[in-house]
């Protein structure tokens, strides 16, 4: 399923975080542990996952250092920072809030399950 542009732009940032929050990783990998993560559901491309990790580093959220690999090959490794970890909670918290209110518009939250239209 193909989500809109403005949609996945919303969540990105903190689905991203929310995958760093378990570890650092390269791109590629976070990329991969995304998709995996949620079937298959979210994923970023190249062109949107780079500029996202840009951004978040610019805004303290990420740090960001290369390290070799066992092949001698570079690689440039993310971390969620304390800031990072503080805007996630946050974020969290919100998702949740905005979630329960898009399932309850659509009948599916917890107030419909106790006969409460």
């Amino acid at each position: 399923m193909q989500f809109e542009r403005e949609l996945l732009k919303g969540v990105a940032p903190v689905v991203v975080l929310e995958i760093l929050s378990r570890g650092k990783m390269y791109g590629y990998e976070l990329s991969d542990a995304l998709s995996h993560r949620s079937s298959g559901i979210l994923s970023l491309g190249r062109g949107t996952l780079y500029p996202l990790l840009y951004n978040l580093e610019a805004k303290g959220l990420v740090a960001a250092e290369w390290e070799e690999n066992e092949h001698a090959r570079k690689r440039r490794y993310y971390s969620i920072t304390s800031s990072g970890k503080a805007e996630l909670a946050a974020k969290r918290e919100q998702w949740m809030a905005l979630q329960q209110g898009v399932n309850l518009v659509f009948g599916i939250g917890f107030l419909n399950l106790a006969g409460i239209s």
